[in-house]
Order: structure tokens, then C-alpha cells, then sequence
């Protein structure tokens, strides 16, 4: 009898299922649920990712799933996937196991497996390596408080996701944790540094991940993986308690995700100065996920191509770029190219230069503290080349050097403000070539080197880390071969409100495929 209402509750279940509107994308088909002799159902993985984070979680609150069935599903999927793909850095299933049997927090994303970026995103007492050498071994003192937030929202944390050194790179490959491939074609990159986050949710192990973004390190992987990924404004998520800043203001937190509901909601769970903070963004917590189906009206959009010193754009991510332009008047928003009045607007090449003294800067300080912690100096095989490079060259700036770098950027805010009283939105393509083949970009190399792939590759994201706004991409567009290419968007200072529902216009208008199934 017991065994009968187990299997009748089992299919009860994919019954509703099949006619429910909260999955993602729908079922793919019948035969999703194995029943086991003992009458336990498996979750299957189509069944799994056919859903975003929001849909699994109201699967979880009527009682149609539970969370050891979801973990169970996750756990499934990464063990199957990624000794391919290389994307976690650090398996966490007892932790998440323990969440679960003391009681998941009834928040918005309750029983949904979640992976943490092994940078920026701390546990206490959980090692995090940060893809360097140097740092294993390394375990966090205090607890992120986004990560409180998180979980409080009721995400059940299961791991950490693969990372480049430190976080440097706009591609997660390093000596320390290898090369993280990309589900769409193995040999490409996922792009960085959220690589392993980007990658885990394209492959379908979790439906979103935590990223952080100093450069684009949350649009660049979202693009090359098939993903939505918003760049918050600067201080809308708090970073501490272990700092105040990361690299300077420019780095903020928040996730990669196959919905834009997903990401709005996060938002929401995660938005909102900490105790003690020097500085909050205005207007409180405004309640994205709430304001997400309410139009953006009509839009005035700027067009900018490229930014210098970046010429050359793939055609594939021009056409990509002219298409997403194409597809916002199809909305009835205007769009005027911009792309020169744009350009004249900023020094590129003062403000490039003060990126580099403040992320170099900043990893100085994290190496030297790190050497304080083992008591040593710093040996060979500590570093990558370009990192280790980084940290030595560091010592030539000085504090008058950091604080221009600074002023640069709070006149660029200045200077972005005064354009967008013109313009609601900027759109520019995310990233001037696709994906990219493994070993062009990597931390093995020269500094020269990685410069010269930086400006080939990723010429359009600083922009926002500079000016403090947000931004995001979106995965609207394939090329010949497949691969995903993103189209970036940015707001006004503060204003992801519009970003959002700009972003769900073209979601509802033009559905993407967020889930890779040939891995």
C-alpha cells in the first residue's frame, strides 16, 4: 500500500508537470519520471532543467517536489557532466545535505541547488582557492553577506564554481584549477571570470549561480554560454563584511541565470546596504521582480558598435549587435547610432590605464597578505606569469597614482550621466569575437599578450565597471556554428528597474534556449 501511494503521488506529480505554465521552457516529452521496485522517483535531468529557479521553487512550495529530490537531481547532473567540462571547483553535497535536514528557509528560491563563484563569494570555515595555487587551503573567516541573503532566500548551497587566478582573466583556465569548457563546443572558452558559474547553469546543473563583475566577468561568461547576466549598480549588493570595495568600486556581485525573473528576484533577496556601509544606490529596494511584467515604454536606445581603441567586430557579433537593434524597434523603441558621438564622450585609453592601477593594486595587496598569513615570500610556483607580473609591477605606482585612477572614474560617472539625459539605454555588442578557442587568453602568457586579447575580445564591458551603472546581457543570437553571442544593454545609474523589463520584453518576445543538452 505504502509502496502504491508512493508511485501514485510519483506520477501525480509529472501530471502536473506536463500542464504546469511555471517551467522555463515546458517538458521536452513523456517518459521524464523513473520509478524505482522500492516506488522512489527520480527527478529526471530533463525534467530538472526545464525549469529556471523560480519554477522549481513553486514546484517545492505545492508539494510536487521536495528539496533532497532537487539536490539529488543536481548532484545527478554534475557527476554526469562535469568530469567533461571542468566547471566546479569544489563539491559541497554533505553541507548542502545538512541545510536541507535542518529545515530549507521558506524564502522565494526554496530548495533550489545553488553554486557559489570561488571568489568573492565566502563561507565561513569552507576553503576557497580562487584558482590559485597560492591560495589553497585558504578558508574564509566570516560569511559573505550576500551569501546570508542568499540562503536565507532558501537557496541550497551545493559547491563552488571554477574560477581563473584571482579572478583576473576573461576566461576561466589556470594552472591551479584547468581549463573550464564550454557546453556548446568543448574547445572554446566559457569565457571569465564566472566561467564555472556561466558554465554550470548552461549545462544544466544548477538554474542560476553567483558571479561577480570587476570587467565584465558576469557578461562575458553569460554571453559565451547562452545566459542572461546583469551587472547590478555599483553598491546595490553589499560586498562585505570582509571589505567595503572589491578592485576599487569596480567589481560587484550578484548571478548568472537562464531567466530574467530569476535574476530580478535575486535581486530582490540580495539589493540593500549592509550594516555599516559607506554608501548605498537610492531609492531603497524597489521590488524588480515585482515591476518585471510592467512594460519599459518606449525607449530611446544609443547604438554604439565598438569603443576605442577597438576597431575590428567579428561579423557574426556585428550581425548579432544590428539584429538585437533591429529587434528593440520591433518593440517601438528608438535607436540612433551613436557610436562616434559616443566615443568622443570619454578618454578610453586615462581610463583603461586606471583600470590597470587599481586591479593591480588590489591583487598586490591580496598576495602580500596572503604571504603574511603562510609567514614566507612568495615562491616560483606560487603565481601564473601575468599574475605574478601584476603583483610586481604594482609596486611602482603609488597612492597619488590610485587616487587619479579614481577621480578618472568618478568623472567618467560625471561624463556617462550628461549622455544618458539623451538616452535611456545604450546597447553595444557584449564581446567583439565569440567564444573563443582555449589557450588564446591565459594567465601562461605575457602581459602584452593578455592586453592584446582583452582589447580583441572584450572592448564594450569595463565601460559600466568604470562608470558605476548597470548593465547585462542577453543571449539572443547564434552563429553558424552554434555558439551563443550576446548583446549588452546599459542603464542609467541606479535604473536596473528598466534594464529588467527591456530585457523580459525581448524574452517574452524572442525565447532563448538557456539549457546546452549535448554534454
Amino acid at each position: 500500500m505504502q509502496q502504491r501511494n508512493q508511485i501514485q503521488t510519483a506520477c501525480k506529480r509529472r501530471q502536473f508537470l506536463a500542464t504546469s505554465t511555471a517551467g522555463l521552457c515546458g517538458l521536452a516529452g513523456s517518459g521524464m519520471m523513473r520509478v524505482h521496485s522500492g516506488g522512489f522517483a527520480d527527478l529526471s535531468y530533463e525534467e530538472y532543467s526545464s525549469h529556471d529557479g523560480l519554477g522549481l521553487a513553486e514546484l517545492v512550495k505545492k508539494g510536487e517536489l521536495t528539496p533532497p529530490e532537487l539536490l539529488n537531481a543536481a548532484i545527478s547532473r554534475i557527476e554526469a557532466a562535469d568530469p567533461k567540462l571542468n566547471c566546479i571547483s569544489k563539491k559541497m553535497y554533505d553541507f548542502a545535505r545538512g541545510v536541507i535536514q535542518r529545515g530549507v528557509p521558506q524564502g522565494p528560491f526554496e530548495g533550489v541547488p545553488f553554486l557559489l563563484k570561488d571568489l568573492s563569494f565566502d563561507i565561513r570555515g569552507v576553503e576557497s582557492a580562487q584558482g590559485s595555487r597560492l591560495f589553497k587551503g585558504w578558508t574564509a573567516r566570516q560569511t559573505s553577506t550576500v551569501v546570508e541573503r542568499y540562503q536565507k532566500a532558501g537557496l541550497v548551497i551545493l559547491g563552488k564554481s571554477s574560477v581563473p587566478e584571482l579572478g583576473i582573466l576573461g576566461t576561466t583556465e589556470s594552472t591551479y584549477g584547468g581549463v573550464t569548457r564550454n557546453p556548446y563546443d568543448l574547445e572554446r572558452t566559457v569565457g571569465g571570470s564566472s566561467g564555472g558559474s556561466a558554465c554550470a547553469v548552461a549545462a544544466g546543473m544548477v538554474p542560476v549561480a553567483s558571479a561577480s563583475d570587476g570587467g565584465g566577468s558576469i557578461r562575458i561568461p553569460a554571453s559565451c554560454c547562452g545566459l542572461f547576466g546583469l551587472k547590478p549598480t555599483r553598491a546595490r549588493v553589499p560586498m562585505g563584511p570582509q571589505g567595503f570595495e572589491g578592485w576599487g568600486g569596480l567589481a560587484v556581485k550578484h548571478v548568472v541565470s537562464r531567466s530574467v525573473r530569476d535574476s530580478a528576484a535575486l535581486l530582490d533577496a540580495s539589493a540593500g546596504a549592509a550594516s555599516g556601509d559607506a554608501y548605498l544606490q537610492p531609492g531603497g529596494r524597489p521590488g524588480f521582480l515585482r515591476n518585471l511584467q510592467a512594460l519599459p515604454g518606449k525607449l530611446k536606445i544609443a547604438m554604439v558598435r565598438t569603443m576605442p581603441p577597438t576597431v575590428a567586430l567579428d561579423p557574426e557579433c556585428l550581425l548579432a549587435f544590428e539584429k538585437t537593434a533591429r529587434q528593440c524597434e520591433a518593440l517601438g523603441h528608438r535607436v540612433e547610432e551613436c557610436t562616434e558621438k559616443f566615443s568622443q564622450q570619454f578618454s578610453f585609453g586615462e581610463l583603461r590605464r586606471a583600470h590597470g592601477v587599481t586591479v593591480l593594486v588590489s591583487i598586490r595587496k591580496k598576495v602580500l597578505q596572503r604571504l603574511e598569513e603562510l609567514g614566507r615570500g612568495l615562491r616560483e610556483d606560487d603565481l601564473e606569469p601575468v599574475t605574478r607580473y601584476y603583483h610586481e609591477y604594482a609596486q611602482n605606482y603609488s597612492g597619488v597614482d590610485l587616487q587619479k585612477a579614481r577621480d578618472a572614474f568618478f568623472q567618467s560617472s560625471r561624463q556617462m550621466a550628461k549622455f544618458q539625459q539623451d538616452y535611456d539605454v545604450i546597447l553595444t555588442p557584449t564581446l567583439a569575437l565569440p567564444p573563443i578557442e582555449h589557450g588564446k587568453m591565459t594567465g601562461n602568457g605575457t602581459a602584452e599578450e593578455l592586453l592584446e586579447w582583452i582589447l580583441r575580445f572584450i572592448p564594450c564591458t569595463a565601460m559600466a565597471n568604470w562608470t558605476g551603472q548597470p548593465a547585462m546581457t542577453l543571449p539572443l543570437h547564434r552563429n553558424q556554428q552554434g555558439l551563443p553571442i550576446g548583446s549588452q544593454f546599459m542603464g542609467r545609474l541606479g535604473d536596473e528597474k528598466t534594464l529588467l523589463q527591456l530585457a523580459h520584453q525581448l524574452e517574452m518576445a524572442h525565447p532563448w534556449s538557456p539549457v546546452c543538452r549535448s554534454v
